[in-house]
């Protein structure tokens, strides 16, 4: 770098792991070229002025996260993410992959359990998943998607090597950010934004629409579409609203629906009306009293009978939490070659299986070394990374791997990849994750160029997770249309307005705002965090 000391750059130093922007020797990479002249151009203050913008904006619209019990402005750092051309054109097809695997392996262990009966996977794994529903087996999709949307979890390795780190095909959250970060960055740097061909991702929620609409029973022209939210208390209300607006749906709480005759129908202010499609985000154990948990009021009694019948579509299907137990996770590979004859083009994490006396003997000696992860966690919740644990803490994780080593696994430590980030000592790299978005339609996946980095807002972290303190970037994926040189239009996605971005509105139904505040929390833990 020839930075100036008087520029944000001044001082940025890579650590020993793959900054995407520079390398050790302090060469620019190419992608992010223009960025980096840029914001060479600016002053430190330019640069903070534009990031107390930002979150002045995020604050006023109401882009929220829950944190420890609070709910706070979603950090978005004003330094983009970029992502090459060249690399999209692996991840892109190397996350499709990964989706269709997911479905195969779906309708296999919920139907004849091929898999099991080859032993490509032990049947006790599959027996023992706590999110296999045997009341999930015989409910076939109308057209044979379970996993409308996925979030697949990737981390770039010291090699600078994309890797899989985790499958989320339950109820994956975070692509509200996605949609308000473009609109927010394209807003701040419209001139790069457009020089620099950024592909576009706002398409989204009208690809999900189509999507669920191609979902809906064999006899429906015109489906009615509703996104099933556990409510206001939840942490991803905001997501839940701005998607049902931005495809033009209606958002209904449980209470809102109710079934007759094998058929669901939501309350309306002109009478019942008959729903095809509920794109629900609500997790399994609450989503009908009658089938899971009888305490719930966040579903309805009956869901389960009528998907059964065929009369309505539950997207993502019930039972999907077996495919993001991470003891499946380490079988991939080999069920990619097993369903799709192919080669996986994004390639694990290495894991030891804590359940083999082997893996389990040799974790036990390294556990000082290595990340040890609970099969059924998500937000980065129980995991230890044992090079930053104390003697304790590797005794009490050791003592819970004896107890259930069928409940653990051990990766070794992923020095994440690091993107410049804006802090309070001026530019610095700090360790990200990506999580692209991918929407199966039955006929084709269609990945969202780009999704969501989560990055580690404090120095040496590499728990991304918005719930353990992360933030976010805006993440552009290039090769897009490039805009005229001198254009003075500003980029297309700086133009749409995001009728789910405002204020977040009040229950609307104060009298069970206790209970219901109550099961929403409990909710959340089943819905894998952003």
């Amino acid at each position: 770098m020839t930075s100036s000391p008087n520029t944000p750059w001044a001082g940025y130093q890579p650590v020993q792991a793959w900054d995407e922007a520079v390398d050790l020797d302090g060469k620019v990479r190419e992608p992010y070229s223009r960025v980096y002249a840029e914001i060479d151009r600016m002053s430190g203050d330019d640069l903070y002025s534009r990031a107390e913008a930002l979150a002045s904006t995020y604050l006023a619209q109401g882009v929220t996260f829950d944190h420890a019990g609070e709910e706070r402005p979603f950090p978005l750092d004003i330094v983009p993410r970029v992502v090459g051309a060249s690399e999209w054109d692996i991840i892109s097809p190397g996350v499709a992959q990964r989706v269709k695997t997911l479905e195969a392996f779906l309708a296999d262990v919920y139907g004849s359990q091929h898999c099991v009966n080859d032993g490509v996977v032990p049947r006790r794994l599959i027996a023992t998943s706590q999110y296999f529903y045997r009341s999930a087996a015989g409910i076939d999709p109308a057209n044979g998607v379970r996993v409308h949307v996925s979030g697949i979890d990737l981390v770039r390795d010291q090699h600078g090597i994309w890797r899989v780190l985790e499958d989320n095909v339950r109820v994956p959250s975070g692509v509200s950010y996605v949609l308000s970060n473009r609109r927010a960055m394209s807003q701040m740097f419209p001139d790069m934004f457009g020089a620099m061909g950024v592909r576009p991702v706002l398409e989204y929620s009208q690809r999900l629409r189509a999507a669920l609409a191609k979902s809906a029973p064999d006899d429906v022209d015109d489906p009615t579409i509703v996104v099933l939210t556990p409510g206001v208390f939840n942490s991803a209300y905001y997501e839940h609203s701005l998607l049902a607006r931005t495809m033009g749906v209606e958002l209904v709480e449980g209470r809102d629906l109710e079934t007759h005759n094998g058929r669901v129908y939501m309350r309306t202010t002109a009478g019942r009306r008959r729903v095809d499609v509920i794109y629900r985000r609500v997790d399994d154990d609450y989503l009908d009293p009658v089938v899971f948990r009888p305490d719930s009021t966040l579903g309805a009694p009956g869901l389960v009978h009528a998907a059964r019948l065929g009369n309505v579509t539950i997207a993502n299907a019930i039972g999907n939490g077996v495919a993001d137990d991470k003891l499946i996770y380490t079988y991939m590979p080999d069920l990619t070659r097993y369903y799709l004859g192919e080669e996986p083009i994004l390639p694990n994490v290495d894991t030891w299986r804590l359940e083999e006396p082997e893996a389990r003997a040799e974790v036990m000696d390294r556990l000082h070394e290595l990340v040890v992860k609970p099969v059924d966690g998500a937000g980065g919740k129980g995991v230890t990374i044992g090079t930053k644990a104390s003697a304790q803490e590797l005794d009490a994780v050791r003592a819970q791997i004896l107890e259930d080593p069928r409940g653990w696994i051990a990766q070794p430590v992923i020095q994440l990849s690091t993107v410049p980030t804006l802090t309070d000592d001026g530019l610095e790299p700090r360790h990200v994750d990506l999580r692209p978005f991918a929407v199966n339609d039955g006929d084709d996946v269609w990945v969202l160029p780009g999704g969501l980095t989560r990055v580690a807002l404090a120095r040496g972290q590499l728990i991304v997770n918005s719930s353990q303190g992360g933030g976010s970037k805006d993440t552009w994926v290039l090769g897009g249309v490039r805009q005229r040189r001198g254009a003075t239009t500003p980029p297309p996605e700086s133009r749409v307005e995001l009728a789910g971005i405002g204020s977040v509105p009040q229950a609307a139904h104060p009298d069970d705002v206790e209970q219901g505040q109550q099961q929403q929390q409990q909710q959340q833990q089943g819905e894998p965090s952003c």
